[in-house]
């Protein structure tokens, strides 16, 4: 895990809390805080692909990570599990949309996946709203957040989408001649 004083955590939080209130008037700190822990979590690849099957074999398919996900007809031995899943659909689609859109569509194409027939978008944000009726005993604090990072679903993958491109512009040849022009 990268810590909370990692330079890469706080250009995450700058980023994301600037677009989220600049350009969505979104000024949550909570919902800043989650989404920058998300993106410095997501650096590492086994947090990424950590949902897996019972033969545990990492799940990367959306639709696969529906099915694992239902405690009544699924495989899901609890309903904890369900909300770990769950949480992780989020996580995994709100990631996924917002830094890497082009990414979806490429991965429906190369082979038959379950997820061909799931709207990203919205298994996103019913996976968070399902997380927030998770609001007994432990998960009472944070299940307020999860309503909101459902009811604000879209407008967290714009803001990410915009971080992104902050992202690639810092990468680019004139950014990088500036800044050491700068320096």
């Amino acid at each position: 895990m990268i810590p909370e004083s990692h330079p890469l955590r706080q250009l995450f939080l700058e980023l994301i809390g600037r677009h989220y209130a600049e350009e969505l008037g979104l000024r949550n700190p909570e919902i800043v805080n989650y989404v920058a822990q998300l993106l410095a979590e997501f650096c590492e690849v086994e947090q990424l692909f950590k949902i897996r099957d019972a033969a545990a074999r990492p799940l990367t398919d959306v639709g696969e990570m529906l099915i694992e996900s239902d405690p009544i007809y699924g495989p899901a031995p609890s309903f904890d599990r369900e909300r770990q899943v769950r949480k992780h659909i989020g996580d995994y689609t709100l990631f996924f949309a917002g830094m890497f859109p082009e990414s979806i569509n490429h991965l429906r194409l190369r082979r038959n996946r379950v997820e061909s027939l799931v709207d990203w978008m919205k298994a996103g944000k019913e996976s968070y709203y399902i997380v927030s009726k998770f609001e007994h005993f432990e998960y009472t604090k944070v299940a307020p957040l999860f309503a909101s990072l459902s009811r604000n679903f879209e407008e967290c993958v714009y803001g990410l989408n915009q971080v992104k491109n902050d992202l690639q512009a810092m990468q680019h040849p004139i950014v990088q001649r500036n800044s050491q022009i700068l320096m």
